[in-house]
């Protein structure tokens, strides 16, 4: 994994993003955990190709995220099955606190692009 690259979008200001590497990285319905800037990130690709990235761990219990079940655009915590919308990060049927969700993309050469602001 290489350091933050500095991206320009055509009508705003610069965003720091980080390469993670080819997309096959992460399988379809699958997530994986990423250290960036020492912070822990979850990158899931879902099997209709989008990609999401959250917070790596469960906000209930500290689980890993990466690991759940990924499926209908929301993971599973494999600890306690605590279930969390991938694009929102809200929790769905628990009262825990909403994941911090973060900007992940396909860039034009093939690599996903992690954005460092929260999404």
């Amino acid at each position: 994994m290489s350091g933050p690259n500095r991206l320009t979008g055509s009508s705003g200001p610069s965003t720091e993003a980080c390469k993670l590497g080819p997309l096959d990285r992460v399988p379809p319905g699958e997530g994986k955990a990423f250290e960036i800037g020492g912070r822990r990130v979850a990158v899931f690709r879902t099997r209709g190709g989008e990609l999401y990235a959250t917070q790596a761990a469960c906000p209930h219990k500290g689980g890993p995220l990466a690991d759940g079940v990924v499926g209908g655009g929301t993971v599973i915590c494999p600890l306690h099955a605590y279930k969390y919308d991938l694009k929102s990060g809200q929790p769905l049927g628990n009262g825990c606190p909403a994941l911090q969700t973060y900007r992940v993309e396909l860039g034009a050469d093939g690599e996903m692009l992690f954005f460092t602001e929260p999404g």
